[in-house]
């Protein structure tokens, strides 16, 4: 049974329990209801370890009842046929409601994590790289789209990447239960399926950001033309451009690769901008900015140009450019984007790291033990989930007054900014450079000591301490 105490005041514990009930009418069971907010709320709780496990044990009031609660959690999260898709969008519609009240979406970040695992029998685990690591390692990849304000951010989708040593085998598949359909995609496939999703559930559109991954994606650009979403996307040196005159005619007969292009301008054209407030200096480094037109690699028709604004960093100290990234507006979107700015859009994509720093240090992304795709998938979703509501709770604790306040507290890149009625818990001790999160959880108790609770065969099972009597369910007898 689940009896978990939320200092949130009593507005705080309405606002749960409706949002409760709002995802409760999307899975629509009462045992999937029942069992989605137990681990909801052993993820939003201050236990260490937020696996199935530690979750049943922290819930369950009786200890003898502690291993029926674990299957019954284990089953709902692992094999459980309910829609992970209709959850994450009734969690971002929560989370964007909250969001948009205060101000306007301005881009969304697709980027990538990994998943430290040992073994090889964790659904798509192989050896590769990850930013996580910052090397090859043994790992999971996931593909993440996350939605953006001037001063929050809301991740609202997530895919796992499956390598072709798991699409094609067909004994793995099999022991992960990777569905039929399921095929490999790389991670610009997963990331434009992502995309088609958002848009066709009504998510307020922003600048589509990445980094060279999937920019270099010339389909993924192209899905975001079609759509008609501004991007501002990383590209590799090595793809090729051509020079555009003013009116927009070709220059140059033959194209010529980025770095090559960026070297011939000169260190001259490059000046110095600054982005935004350091936590000791402003942030700054030389960037030059040219109107290039993209050599397409995919076979899309000569026909459809795509005229590019290519911005080029030259970074202090290195003797040739580093960074290039790839700027394109709808025509209708007005003037045009000015150096500055274009270099304020990119730089915003360092937000996904503090995203999954939350996720992973405060909400278990990474605790899951499971070894099958659709229990991967469930996982996650509760996550998103539970980070919709918080980043809600954390919106209106800031009145519209502290707008720009908040804002100034994003441009200098702070972290950590604690709350009445919120607090950061814990820092994880196995993350190395772990940090304070950016936007902090609400305060939750520690559970009652079972002495203080009824056993679980007296009371009804319920989504929490705070609905009794409007949520109660058939208790579940095992």
């Amino acid at each position: 049974m689940l009896n978990m105490e939320f200092a949130l005041g009593s507005d705080g514990q309405q606002r749960l329990e409706d949002y409760l009930e709002r995802i409760g009418k999307v899975l629509g069971d009462d045992h999937r209801r029942a069992s989605f907010a137990t681990y909801a709320i052993g993820l939003l709780g201050d236990g260490e370890r937020k696996s199935m496990e530690p979750i049943a044990a922290r819930a369950c009031a009786d200890p003898h009842r502690v291993d029926a609660e674990h299957q019954r959690l284990a089953h709902f999260v692992s094999n459980a046929n309910w829609r992970d898709e209709e959850v994450r969008r009734e969690a971002a519609a929560y989370g964007l409601e909250a969001l948009t009240k205060r101000e306007p979406v301005t881009s969304w970040i697709f980027d990538d994590t990994g998943f430290l695992k040992q073994g090889n029998h964790s659904v798509g685990v192989q050896r590769q790289y990850t930013g996580s690591a910052g090397k090859i390692t043994n790992c999971q990849i996931g593909v993440s789209l996350t939605v953006t304000t001037p001063t929050e951010h809301l991740p609202i989708d997530f895919e796992l990447y499956l390598p072709e040593s798991w699409t094609e085998d067909p004994a793995r598949r099999q022991e992960a239960r990777i569905p039929d359909e399921v095929q490999f995609q790389t991670k610009p496939q997963l990331a434009i399926a992502m995309l088609k999703r958002a848009a066709a559930a009504g998510v307020p559109p922003g600048t589509i950001l990445g980094d060279s991954a999937y920019g270099h994606s010339s389909p993924l650009r192209r899905a975001c033309r079609e759509l008609e979403f501004p991007y501002a996307m990383g590209v590799l040196p090595t793809d090729r451009v051509w020079r555009l005159e003013p009116r927009g005619r070709r220059i140059d007969d033959e194209p010529v690769a980025i770095e090559d292009f960026a070297i011939g301008l000169g260190r001259g054209a490059f000046r110095k901008t600054t982005w935004r407030q350091g936590s000791k200096v402003p942030l700054s480094s030389h960037f030059a900015m040219e109107r290039v037109r993209m050599v397409q690699g995919d076979g899309i028709d000569e026909g459809e140009p795509e005229d590019v604004w290519l911005l080029m960093e030259w970074e202090r100290g290195e003797s040739a450019p580093t960074k290039y990234h790839v700027l394109w507006r709808p025509p209708t979107s007005g003037r045009r984007l000015t150096r500055k700015q274009a270099v304020r859009i990119v730089k915003q994509r360092w937000r996904t790291e503090r995203v999954y720093e939350d996720l992973k240090g405060e909400l278990g992304l990474d605790h899951f033990e499971g070894r099958r795709f659709r229990g991967w998938h469930h996982h996650v979703s509760v996550a998103l989930a539970c980070f919709a509501f918080v980043v809600a709770e954390r919106v209106r604790a800031f009145p519209p007054s502290a707008r720009e306040e908040d804002r100034a507290r994003t441009q200098s890149g702070e972290t950590g900014t604690p709350l009445r009625g919120l607090l950061h818990h814990r820092t994880p001790h196995d993350r190395p450079r772990a940090r304070q999160m950016a936007s902090p959880l609400p305060l939750l108790s520690p559970s009652p000591a079972p002495s203080q609770i009824a056993p679980s065969h007296e009371r009804p099972l319920i989504w929490c301490s705070c609905a009794q009597g409007r949520f109660n369910v058939t208790p579940v007898t095992q």
